[in-house]
């Protein structure tokens, strides 16, 4: 926004100083005024019979006055400046680091030392919105790259199986058409997922009550064929757990909590438990598997886009896109619920959601 060039913040302080300064010198002169001068008699007696008289203080008076104010408005309008730049430095730190943001660096900190007071008070929250909002760049950038590499990575496939199909027209098109089906049904799974996790993370969706037991159930149930096939044993238990949100980012939320649980589990005779309970004003919702340890330094990890379990990239037939857990956290922090990841130490994981409960 443009704006016209004024007085600066210094300059306004220095003249309110000085302003100040004077007005007090004079009130001063006016009260010597009023309670000294004014009552010694203006004749040649003077004051008691003694000289001298009101005439000749004036005399006497009136030059000393004068240069005093005029030393008072001197004084006030230096002492003014230097004490409105003292008290200015800070914001004009701030100033530099806001500049600094407005170009890209949002690595620059002020860190003011010194004790506690209202400019202090701003900079710390000016270095807290920088630490935050670097962290969310990065966080974004870091997806943006991610999302162009698994994007790319089937559209490569598919220009790949295509060539070799031209360069050879023996070849079976029948296996050649299952293959571009599973590649163009990974990008639809890609593109479905990023979207729903940008619908989650702004936040703007119809809110209802919901139970969350019965999300648990449907996800339960329609990931039991799944489970069964992969011989895990799938358990839901606990009461009801109201809340206020979306049902269907809820249910998806619960779907991919227990799908993960199924993937990332024994090779066989594993178990997936959910549980659901209310405490107070909290709905609960937790899924716990076995599985393979989980190192604790990998736990801030897991709720990344794009990250899979202890590898970067799954070889099976459910390989998934790497945002399930990343959809999850995005629609807990939709819903203003919290996420909890904790290693079991026998193996596997137990994911705890917390959400505001509803009577």
């Amino acid at each position: 926004m443009l704006r016209r060039p004024g007085p600066s913040a210094r300059l306004k302080f220095t003249l309110s100083y000085a302003g100040f300064l004077f007005v007090a010198g004079a009130l001063l002169l006016v009260v010597v005024w009023m309670f000294l001068l004014r009552h010694v008699p203006d004749n040649s007696q003077g004051l008691l019979g003694i000289s001298p008289n009101r005439y000749l203080l004036v005399r006497t008076f009136a030059p000393a006055a004068a240069l005093a104010m005029a030393f008072l408005l001197v004084f006030g309008l230096v002492g003014g400046w230097v004490l409105a730049g003292r008290m200015l430095a800070p914001l004009t730190r701030i100033t530099d680091a806001t500049r600094m943001a407005a170009n890209g660096s949002l690595s620059h900190r002020i860190r003011m030392q010194g004790r506690r007071d209202e400019f202090r008070e701003l900079s710390d929250a000016f270095d807290s919105m920088l630490r935050q909002l670097e962290s969310h760049v990065a966080e974004q950038q870091r997806f943006a790259a991610n999302a162009s590499h698994e994007l790319r990575t089937p559209l490569a496939i598919s220009r790949t199986l295509l060539d070799v199909a031209r360069k050879d027209p023996t070849r079976d098109r029948g296996d050649l058409i299952e293959r571009l089906h599973a590649v163009n049904t990974r990008a639809i799974d890609l593109t479905e997922a990023l979207l729903l996790l940008s619908r989650s993370d702004r936040g703007n969706f119809p809110r209802e009550s919901t139970d969350l037991s019965l999300i648990a159930e449907e996800a339960a149930e329609t990931l039991l064929p799944f489970a069964e096939q992969r011989r895990i044993t799938l358990d839901v238990t606990g009461g009801a757990a109201r809340t206020s949100g979306s049902g269907e980012l809820l249910l998806r939320m619960a779907t991919n909590l227990v799908q993960n649980a199924i993937v990332h589990n024994l090779p066989a005779g594993g178990t997936v438990t959910v549980r659901t309970e209310a405490h107070g004003d909290t709905s609960v919702l937790q899924v716990e598997n076995t599985g393979r340890r989980v190192p604790a330094e990998l736990l801030p990890t897991l709720t990344e886009p794009f990250r899979r379990g202890t590898e970067r990239a799954r070889a099976d037939e459910h390989a998934g896109v790497g945002l399930g857990l990343a959809i999850v956290h995005g629609i807990v922090r939709a819903h203003d619920g919290t996420l909890d990841l904790v290693p079991r130490p026998a193996g596997g994981l137990l994911v705890t959601v917390r959400l505001p409960g509803m009577a």
